[in-house]
């Protein structure tokens, strides 16, 4: 099945100090991120944006993937960057932040520290103990792309959301919240205050349940859930460039070189 347009991974070899994972969300592709990845790129790091299996063609297309098949893509690439570079750095919207903090709560010192944005950790109550047996007896819901604030601002995605895909979110989700304890690295979570996607209590819950000491919570005042397409995606790539370049510069001094 053919690619949408725009929906390409993107791979850009810079510096082998500093390499950088960013991560899409359910339902989406790397379009949605891909500016967030070029701004880092521009500064000469590593970036890797993968395209999670099942996204980027059709909806159906998702039905037989799972959450294990989304994580090992990205699982994939962070071995794949810390093998070319020194430093190796974690990055997601949504359920791409979900991911990032779980591959930080898996990898440990493998991963020098995690930027998030509006990341999912819960799933609606409601939908979430329908699904197991609504997921055999509805193919489909309508879908959640373009939560957008900014006039004109588009998301690539899927205009249905496959149930079968969503019960694996749910899963992926419950497990990463799970997870969170085990998440240590300096953390930059950028959540919106208006989000009609991800609640921002899942931002509090995040916040709350990490172990990390370094952490830096921004509100992003002017955009809704796809912040990375919308009015304050320059701050989320300045901030995150500032952040990680101010690690990177740390661990430098702290090793002697």
């Amino acid at each position: 099945m053919p690619l949408l347009p725009g929906c390409e991974p993107m791979r850009h070899e810079g510096s082998d100090e500093i390499g950088v994972l960013i991560s899409h969300g359910f339902t989406g592709t790397p379009q949605s991120v891909r500016p967030w990845g070029r701004y880092l790129a521009e500064r000469g790091l590593t970036v890797s944006v993968p395209l999670l299996p099942g996204h980027g063609t059709r909806w159906e297309d998702m039905a037989v993937t799972g959450w294990q098949d989304w994580y090992a893509a990205v699982e994939h690439e962070l071995l794949d960057l810390r093998k070319r570079c020194r430093q190796v750095f974690v990055a997601g919207l949504s359920m791409g932040g979900a991911m990032a903090l779980r591959l930080a709560a898996r990898h440990g010192d493998a991963v020098s520290g995690v930027a998030v944005v509006n990341p999912a950790i819960s799933f609606p109550r409601r939908q979430g103990y329908a699904l197991p047996v609504m997921r055999y007896l509805v193919r489909s819901a309508p879908g959640i792309t373009s939560d957008i604030r900014k006039e004109g601002g588009t998301e690539i995605g899927y205009d249905r959301v496959s149930l079968h895909a969503a019960y694996s979110l749910r899963n992926l989700l419950r497990l990463t919240h799970r997870e969170l304890p085990q998440v240590t690295q300096p953390l930059l979570l950028m959540h919106s205050r208006v989000d009609h996607v991800v609640p921002p209590s899942d931002s509090a819950a995040i916040l709350g349940a990490v172990s990390s000491t370094d952490v830096t919570e921004t509100v992003l005042e002017n955009s809704y859930h796809v912040a990375t397409l919308d009015n304050d995606a320059e701050q989320i790539f300045a901030d995150s460039h500032a952040f990680i370049t101010r690690l990177a510069a740390r661990k430098a001094a702290r090793d002697g070189s």
